[in-house]
């Protein structure tokens, strides 16, 4: 037979492979978490409507002009229009006429308390008016119970408004 040796080899050091730290992938780890926590804020604070009266708006914060919001006034009598797309809004004294993008429903009339959903609008002169989307002519039951005072102030302008016309 052959003489084969079976002694143990020296061992000789090599790269350390598992000791390494793979910063590009933390790069890019770090990167992809920044840019998604923007873009969540972004779209979280450009997507909220903020409950605001008519009379609020440009006055109270989060009321601002060229911000989606809800705005919350009384139809005022003899400003509704045939086709139901322009009319004005009160609350508090303070009116806002409101240009709607699509015809609103069939509850729309004038005298009753409505929330709309859109942007505030502001021309040259500082005249504010009011980009429409949709018409809510009835609150739900959470936003009633939440905000009993704003509800009752519009009813009373409501009541108002009826014996005006």
């Amino acid at each position: 037979m052959s003489d084969i040796d079976l002694s143990p080899r020296e061992v000789v050091p090599t790269a350390a492979r598992g000791k390494k730290k793979p910063w590009f992938a933390y790069g890019v780890l770090a990167l992809v978490l920044a840019l998604g926590s923007v873009f969540v804020v972004k779209f979280l604070t450009s997507a909220i409507d903020y409950y605001c009266n008519v009379d609020e708006v440009g006055v109270k914060d989060g009321c601002d002009v060229n911000r989606n919001i809800r705005i919350q006034g009384v139809v005022e009598n003899g400003t509704l229009d045939s086709t139901r797309q322009r009319f004005v809004v009160t609350f508090n004294g303070v009116s806002m006429p409101v240009q709607m993008s699509s015809n609103p429903t069939a509850a729309l009339e004038e005298c009753i308390p409505v929330v709309i959903t859109g942007k505030v609008l502001e021309d040259a002169d500082g005249q504010r008016s009011f980009a429409g989307k949709e018409v809510l002519v009835k609150h739900d039951n959470q936003y009633d119970a939440e905000n009993k005072e704003r509800v009752a102030t519009a009813d009373a302008e409501a009541d108002a408004c009826s014996q005006r016309g």
